[in-house]
């Protein structure tokens, strides 16, 4: 049933939705012209039309629209250059390198600015050649600009239409990543699961919720007018996201040493009720995620009254008759319950019942997102070898112009030159485990793509067949870019086999063509992520450690406020949480790459491993602590809870002070504390509050400790990949 569910949610998710726009933009200016028998004047125009269309990436209407403007502006201003050039291999040599240095540099601004500097960088590879004259040249522009327009009106009509269906469909898929991630924490219950494997899968799994949060947040939050002021849909989903947000805290917050309960309860079987009653709360989150997705009324499946009755007696049972201490197993029940509740909360919303918007309205959400969309002081810092956009966008210079200039000196055909350049483009990342990753999709694509397309081309001689095949290639394509590179590739590979067909060209010959010239693209990017400026992970290691180390300074000194007996404000609160997620998912993501390079560049894994795994848990117990203090009562916090507190931030403190480095988070020390006045009992709650704070001053020590190896490690890997480049 979940697989006929999640088929059926691919039809309605955003990657579906952005292959279906695109298509319809692309092919029907093909279709009309071939209906009047201008079928190259059509594909000029669908060029416009895929273009700026790839440039229209999720995010606030305000966003997509100027970003498409601005793409489109950008495009015209990259053809006119290379119209003028083309006739001077020197000259356009040097535009090549000059332009492709500073579109990859808007990778600095943000993820849209680095898009639409990857499709000012496709357009020129396109047009350069000197078969056509200037005049030609600008005949095409014309064509290409309305095809540019032509999609943005596509997309802006079916924005006005629907202004909440693409958050909707974001805040879907973050249901859907934030119930992986509860069945995941499941498995820890699971006796049979590896707990360090599980850990990675875990913080894995964190950096992708993290994502979607901060896509949700910026359709959301940037699109306050347009949906969430107006209409009954947008302010429900605000507040949806608002506590699935707040769900998945309260999910890492049920956090223990899975080990230890492991070895109490293993034989017991609670762990794998507790497991069974998990995995269910997931699938009633998918359940939601699909009927948000469908933009149907979601309603519950199960009910968890009995089953969480059954564990309660299960525990009493354990607690009473087998004198085991079961205090434990109440703790995760209480946050099962929590989390049921929480889950209750937003099917109570879908029945569209006293929304409150007041609640949501309490919350700053201008500070949640980033205004600052082009920031030329960005650029300018960014003008550092020590950058890794900067090194990237260096190498992209070098390789495209370089590969040109050589190209055309041994005279090699247009076609495959421009193939080689955009297997470059596309291949070549800021990493070198990304163009690793990247080359092999895009070779093996290739040559599936290619055998699936000769067998079409072989044995469907019908024009009308293969053009519904054409079509059929080219949505599932681009429906899946965003989210499977080489199952895109090998649906956009007999996409191109057959347009060509239509051509008059003889595709088994350029399939062959387009095989070897796909290799040589694929070896000279990866070559020259490994010669030219390479920009090993481990380079950005200490910079993602700080600044990981100082969002968890900040979120843990909110505890501060509410043990003096101060208020906390709930957008302070939130935003530091929001940057413990952002961080998290900054170092995780900079440690798979790791393990993708070369072994000699692997020397400091295990290191950073269990810097990771300890700062998840750190993160984790301290989100337990800031929700027991916000649901304990002050006669429980005692002077000695804060020494205990001040001593973990100390020791945070040390360890951000000893990587030594400058970041784009700054910590700012806590040197005094109010001490508590009033008296303070000894109740259960209190002593449950120390033992907390015990183990985040020994998670601190044991970071600490991780660290300072982490920096003689790094050390001596840096000192080896010297000698090694230089041997090289």
């Amino acid at each position: 049933m979940k697989r006929t569910e999640e088929f059926s949610s691919f039809f309605y998710s955003q990657y579906f939705a952005d292959g279906l726009r695109i298509t319809l933009g692309s092919i029907v200016p093909i279709m009309i012209c071939a209906l009047i028998g201008e079928f190259i004047t059509g594909t000029l125009i669908s060029l416009g039309a895929l273009i700026v269309g790839l440039s229209d990436t999720p995010g606030a209407p305000s966003h997509r629209r100027m970003g498409m403007i601005y793409c489109t502006i950008l495009c015209i201003f990259t053809v006119v250059i290379t119209a003028l050039l083309n006739n001077s291999l020197i000259a356009m040599t040097l535009a090549i390198g000059t332009l492709s240095f500073l579109f990859s540099m808007f990778a600095v601004f943000n993820a849209r600015a680095a898009t639409v500097g990857t499709m000012c960088v496709l357009i020129m590879l396109i047009n350069v050649d000197d078969i056509y004259t200037f005049k030609e040249e600008l005949t095409y522009l014309l064509y290409f600009i309305i095809g540019a327009c032509w999609y943005m009106i596509i997309s802006m009509s079916l924005t006005q239409v629907r202004p909440y269906r693409l958050a909707q469909q974001e805040l879907s898929e973050t249901i859907l990543h934030v119930a992986d991630y509860i069945r995941l924490k499941a498995n820890f219950y699971d006796i049979k699961q590896n707990l360090d494997n599980n850990y990675l899968k875990l913080i894995d799994k964190q950096v992708i919720v993290n994502i979607h949060q901060e896509n949700v947040r910026n359709i959301l939050f940037q699109s306050k007018r347009s949906i969430k002021d107006t209409t009954k849909e947008g302010r429900y989903l605000t507040l949806i996201f608002t506590d699935i947000v707040d769900l998945f805290e309260q999910s890492m917050t049920t956090h223990y040493d899975y080990e230890t309960i492991r070895n109490n309860y293993g034989e017991t079987g609670i762990l794998e009720q507790i497991k069974d009653l998990l995995y269910k709360v997931t699938h009633e989150l998918d359940n939601l995620a699909y009927k948000i997705n469908a933009n149907k009324t979601p309603r519950p499946v199960y009910d968890f009254d009995m089953e969480m009755e059954n564990i309660r007696y299960t525990i009493e049972k354990l607690d009473e008759k087998e004198k085991i201490n079961s205090i434990p197993l109440k703790k995760i029940l209480i946050n099962i319950r929590i989390i049921l509740q929480q889950v209750r909360e937003i099917y109570h919303y879908s029945q569209f019942k006293a929304i409150k918007v007041q609640d949501e309205d309490t919350i700053d959400t201008k500070k949640f997102i980033k205004t600052d969309l082009i920031n030329w002081q960005n650029f300018k810092d960014n003008i550092s070898i020590k950058s890794s956009i900067f090194r990237h966008a260096l190498r992209m210079g070098i390789v495209l112009s370089a590969t040109y200039f050589i190209l055309n000196l041994f005279q090699y055909s247009n076609f495959g030159t421009y193939w080689i350049l955009l297997t470059i483009l596309v291949i070549l990342k800021p990493g070198f485990g990304l163009t690793k990753e990247r080359n092999l999709q895009r070779l093996g694509g290739t040559i599936i793509g290619g055998i699936i397309g000769a067998i079409i081309l072989i044995t469907i001689e019908d024009v009308s067949i293969r053009f519904v095949l054409l079509i059929f290639f080219f949505l599932v394509a681009y429906s899946l870019f965003r989210i499977n590179y080489i199952m895109a590739v090998i649906f956009m590979t007999p996409y191109v086999l057959i347009m060509l067909s239509f051509m008059g060209m003889n595709t088994f010959e350029i399939a062959q063509e387009r095989i070897l010239d796909t290799f040589l693209g694929g070896t000279i990017a990866f070559l020259s992520s490994y010669i030219i400026f390479p920009n090993w992970e481990s380079f950005q290691i200490k910079s993602n450690m700080k600044n990981l180390l100082v969002a968890n300074y900040h979120y843990l000194a909110q505890a501060l406020k509410l043990l003096s007996g101060k208020p906390l404000p709930v957008t302070d609160y939130k935003l530091a949480r929001k940057d413990v997620y952002i961080a998290s998912a900054n170092m995780g993501s900079t440690f798979q790459r790791l393990l993708t390079e070369p072994k000699w560049r692997q020397q400091i894994t295990k290191e950073v491993n269990k810097f990771v795994i300890l700062n998840h848990i750190f993160s984790s117990y301290s989100a337990t602590l800031l929700t027991q203090l916000k649901e304990s009562e002050n006669i429980n916090f005692n002077n000695d809870h804060l020494k205990s507190l001040l001593k973990t931030l100390q020791n945070l403190e040390k360890t951000t002070q000893s990587l030594e480095l400058e970041s784009t988070h700054t910590l700012t020390p806590i040197n005094s504390i109010d001490k508590i006045t009033h008296i303070a009992i000894d109740s259960d709650e209190a002593k449950l509050i120390t033992d907390q704070l015990q183990f985040l001053i020994k998670i601190s020590a044991d970071l600490q400790k991780i660290t300072t190896e982490i920096i003689f490690k790094e050390v001596q890997a840096v000192e080896e990949s010297s000698t090694n480049e230089k041997k090289i």
